[in-house]
């Protein structure tokens, strides 16, 4: 029934609007029974007012709900029954589905979680089996190393055996062997082959007993080496130099040089590729720089103490030319030695000959000529003293002002010819004509402290 049907002169709509406020209703009816300009405000009339209201609208609800009375509690009755219809029909179906989960824990979860079980102990299986395989092949590469190494007379045995040869070839194979180790134990990311060695006692072990001093006894065995390297005959007074000497020679040579490159520390991956492009296989270079380092400090400490003491000068310049041709012999090897193939290095960043990045290094063109002209610039420096501290080795060095010259030139043009067995050899004047700026040089920097 509505509020419209009922004769009542209570606004309805207002009660029922959405914008209803007491405190504005309140105020309207304060003021629509009072005067503003009364003192004190007369609020018994507003009061009853709404007392009266409320009566009214509370016999209504009472008149309406006398008059409903049945079909309300017909329709209470019948949401009652729905409920319980709908209730029963709710616990059946929850019944169902409990029946349903317990069914499915026991065919699915159970399983899931004994599942779960035996895959966590395959995936532990798994790993040990992996960390198993990994110690494995780290221990026999270390066995490897070890049988490699006694072969390397020297190193890996202390004591030569009676009979038994050197095999410098080992060098090269005991490197491939370190540089394989390095690989697998540098592998430390999860899944990969090294993950978790460095947890084992045996691997630490191997590389505290076995690696590490190996690693130091192939690069002291490759340095002796390549600083022991000498093919000429000039200072031994040998005229002929057997082939299978100089063959030997090479070959020993080659092998320690292939050991040092491969054990140069390798670019960081992380630099990126251009850094990886200007790589220089740093234990190569430095192992070369001091042979020279070491033929350029004995030469010129020789001719200074052969120039103070003339009747010496010959046979210290005949030692020079020697040094000079094994240079001549060595930059022949590196230039026609291509360096092995590394397993971690990428392609471009090896180099075409082991001479390319030495000679990038010094910044010369020629090994030969960087002997003859650092030479000369120390040894300008050493005839200098001579001539000011003056005495019987400067009158002596002055008065044989061209016998010294003739002998500097031919030990240039002697140490500049390649000794047996090296390249295609020049002939006198060829010789002077190829090296006339380090015989300029040379001489200069003799005759020129001397004056006129």
């Amino acid at each position: 029934m509505n509020a419209a049907d009922d004769d009542t002169y209570i606004d309805y709509e207002t009660f029922l609007s959405p914008t209803f406020s007491p405190a504005s209703f309140a105020n309207n009816l304060v003021i629509g029974t009072n005067n503003p300009t009364d003192t004190p405000l007369d609020l018994s009339t507003p009061l009853s007012r709404v007392l009266f209201d409320s009566q009214e609208i509370n016999t209504h609800i009472d008149t309406l709900t006398t008059k409903s009375a049945l079909p309300l509690l017909s329709h209470t009755q019948e949401q009652t029954a729905s409920s319980a219809r709908i209730v029963q029909e709710i616990d059946s179906q929850v019944a169902s589905l409990n029946d349903g989960y317990k069914r499915l824990e026991k065919e699915v979860l159970v399983r899931y979680e004994t599942a779960e079980e035996v895959r966590a102990l395959a995936g532990r299986l798994w790993e040990t089996v992996r960390l198993g395989r990994s110690v494995g092949r780290c221990l026999q590469l270390g066995r490897q190393l070890e049988i490699q190494l006694a072969e390397v007379v020297g190193t890996g045995n202390p004591v030569k055996v009676q009979g038994q040869k050197e095999d410098h070839r080992a060098l090269v194979r005991c490197s491939n062997t370190l540089l394989s180790l390095r690989e697998l134990l540098s592998k430390k990311g999860e899944g990969e082959e090294g993950h978790g060695l460095e947890k084992v006692d045996a691997v630490r072990m191997l590389q505290t007993s076995i690696v590490n001093p190996a690693e130091r006894s192939i690069l002291t065995k490759s340095q002796q080496i390549v600083r022991e390297f000498s093919m000429s005959t000039l200072s031994s007074g040998a005229n002929t130099t057997t082939f299978a000497q100089t063959a030997d020679t090479k070959s020993r040579t080659t092998s320690a040089l292939m050991s040092l490159y491969l054990l140069s520390p390798l670019p960081d991956a992380k630099l990126g590729t251009k850094k990886s492009e200007k790589w220089e296989p740093e234990l190569l270079i430095h192992a070369l720089q001091d042979y020279l380092r070491t033929a350029l400090t004995s030469s010129l400490a020789s001719l200074a103490r052969a120039l103070a003491t003339l009747p010496t000068l010959d046979r210290t310049l005949l030692e020079v030319s020697a040094r000079c041709q094994n240079i001549l012999a060595l930059e022949s090897l590196l230039s026609s030695t291509t360096p092995p193939a590394h397993p971690t290095l990428p392609p471009p960043a090896a180099p075409p000959n082991f001479l390319q990045p030495l000679l990038t290094s010094l910044e010369m063109g020629s090994l030969a000529s960087y002997f003859w002209r650092t030479l000369a610039g120390g040894l300008s420096t050493k005839a200098m003293e001579i001539v000011n501290r003056g005495g019987v080795s400067a009158r002596t060095l002055k008065s044989n002002r061209n016998s010294v010259k003739d002998a500097i030139r031919e030990c240039v043009i002697r140490g500049s010819t390649p000794p047996a067995g090296v390249g295609t050899k020049l002939k006198g004047e060829n010789v002077e004509r190829a090296w006339e700026r380090e015989i300029a040089v040379m001489v200069g920097s003799v005759v020129g402290a001397l004056g006129r």
